[in-house]
């Protein structure tokens, strides 16, 4: 009876001990062992792609949104963008459940695209894969140095009170700073960044409503509801643009480069828990949340956007007449607004960031100070801090893959994992010091934020393109669905997304200012065309020789062998 029992309770134990994390269990049938800490839950997971793509990532491109074309297109095309976005999320998620692992888009494009054509797909995927988010970390550190530099400049006085504005040397330094914090902090161990990204979580959404709801209470009066949704104005004078088509398109470039950035659940999926099945929740949770949140956030600084009554025709009778009849006077006149106060050079923000106006202006037009304005901004400055943190680890992780797969130069030492931590330190260090450097221009032009941005969303939003054309183009009975999988809809839902991608792409490419002067210029089309045409010349001349994509690192049936054994 006793040794009965024992035997039972030995089986029992074996059992307990053959059984695996569905993730890690479809990461070994494509061929890798579990390297990476297998620790992130769902919440922590969806905190992390939450964080990448933050509430306020758009504060900086609001300003030349609303320029372009007025409010209502900038409004109505954030509706627009996220209907699409919807489509690649979809598509993202059912190839997610199918592929969790960590190398995400890259090992999904070499595994769709088949033998043939897997390995260049998976080439091509994941050299813009890196080169958009090594980029991004630029973006954020860049977004929250210009938040900062705003900060100071209100702390100390504004720029009309003498307040101190952050000359280019220091903003660089500010630039190289957020950077390096971001690298260290990666430097530590998974849960550190997952404990940091769960109050980024708490940060964005907690401030995000504080913000999208008090800054209309105290921006009063407010806009009328038909500026917001339906007033349409190009600026041709400072622009240089008169088409009406053409700057409705670089009036929506604010909700594309927003919308994006959901791939990072998939970057984590060997390090989270049931990834097959987290993976993909995380990844449409995130563009709900961003969706709503985003569109809200542009509605409340466009409400809250300073009114200017136009008063001197009634002066004479002002004195004349009592409160009420003065309130039914206001209410009764017309709105005017001044945009160009908004970008004026000598405005108390310099100018620099057309929100931390328009919220100056709230806070200073109700209360006479700007305390609360420096509160709201530093919520903002602490989203661009946790987002520039989670894009450092999904850029991290896409160097890590790919050395592991020895696609890179020096593979040996960019994949090494710090044996106590588990963390691929040196690719971490490698995306910041390249990141560092893409900000050096920062010290000569003007336009270096408009380059890194376009040069973040083509490479970040082209990399999903081809392993979602892939999907459209392959066999169906050579696709092993996930836990989420799309059945028949996959190739319309597949077709809408890969041509969205493809008008994003392009749009980022498109001259912002006219006419074209080498202060004005959009380089992004430049730095993208010889970094790709490098990449392509590498891959003709030695790459397609011994790049074979993935690189299986488990052998299935020696594993099968030892689990029977055991």
């Amino acid at each position: 009876m006793f040794n009965m029992d024992l035997r039972d309770e030995n089986a029992a134990v074996s059992h307990t001990t053959l059984e695996m994390d569905s993730g890690e269990k479809r990461l070994n049938e494509l061929g890798y062992k579990q390297e990476l800490r297998r620790e992130m839950t769902l919440f922590k997971t969806l905190a992390i792609t939450f964080s990448s793509m933050a509430v306020f990532t758009g504060t900086p491109l609001y300003g030349p949104s609303l320029k372009y074309a007025g409010p209502a297109s900038m409004i109505w095309g954030w509706v627009v963008t996220t209907f699409f976005t919807w489509f690649i999320g979809i598509a993202m998620a059912e190839i997610c459940s199918s592929f969790p692992t960590t190398g995400s888009l890259y090992f999904w494009a070499a595994h769709l695209a088949g033998p043939k054509w897997g390995p260049f797909a998976s080439w091509c995927c994941v050299w813009l894969e890196a080169i958009g988010l090594i980029s991004g970390i630029g973006a954020q550190a860049y977004s929250g140095s210009q938040a900062l530099q705003i900060i100071i400049l209100l702390s100390t006085g504004t720029n009309k009170g003498g307040g101190y504005f952050a000359s280019r040397s220091v903003f660089l330094c500010m630039y190289m700073c957020l950077t390096i914090i971001w690298a260290v902090l990666n430097t530590f161990a998974l849960r550190v960044i997952a404990i940091l990204d769960i109050i980024s979580i708490w940060w964005q959404v907690i401030g995000g409503l504080v913000v999208i709801v008090m800054l209309p209470l105290v921006a009063r009066p407010t806009q009328p509801v038909s500026y917001v949704f339906t007033h349409f104005e190009t600026s041709p004078d400072s622009t240089g643009i008169a088409s009406k088509p053409y700057a409705v398109i670089l009036s929506v470039l604010l909700s594309n480069y927003c919308l994006y950035g959901y791939d990072t659940a998939a970057h984590l999926t060997e390090e989270t828990k049931g990834a097959d099945r987290t993976g993909p929740i995380a990844i449409l949770s995130s563009i709900g949340i961003i969706s709503v949140f985003g569109w809200a956030y542009n509605l409340a600084l466009t409400f809250s956007i300073k009114v200017w009554f136009s008063e001197l025709p009634f002066l004479f009778f002002l004195g004349f007449l009592g409160s009420i009849t003065i309130k039914l006077i206001f209410q009764s006149v017309i709105l005017l607004q001044d945009p160009n106060y908004l970008y004026d050079v000598n405005n108390e923000t310099a100018g620099a960031l057309v929100p931390a106006q328009i919220i100056y202006d709230a806070f200073h037009g109700r209360f006479q100070n700007s305390a609360g304005a420096v509160v709201f901004l530093c919520i903002i400055w602490g989203s661009f801090f946790f987002c520039g943190l989670s894009v450092t680890t999904s850029a991290a992780r896409v160097v890590y893959a790919l050395s592991r797969d020895r696609g890179i130069p020096f593979s040996q030492i960019w994949r090494k994992v710090h044996p106590k931590r588990k963390v691929p330190t040196n690719a971490v260090w490698l995306c910041a010091a390249i990141s560092i450097i893409l900000g050096l221009p920062i010290l000569k032009l003007d336009v270096v934020f408009t380059a890194i941005i376009s040069i973040s969303t083509i490479g970040w939003v082209g990399s999903y393109a081809v392993p979602i054309f892939a999907r459209l183009v392959m066999d169906e009975k050579n696709f092993k669905p996930g836990p989420f999988y799309l059945g028949r809809s996959s190739r319309p839902v597949c077709l809408v997304a890969f041509l969205w991608i493809c008008y994003t792409c392009s749009a980022f490419l498109l001259p912002t200012l006219y006419p074209i002067q080498w202060r004005t210029f959009n380089y992004a089309p430049i730095a993208l065309g010889i970094v790709l045409a490098l990449v392509m010349l590498w891959w003709i001349l030695d790459a397609r020789k011994w790049f074979n994509g993935p690189v299986r690192n488990i052998d299935m049936q020696v594993q099968n062998g030892d689990r029977n054994a055991v």
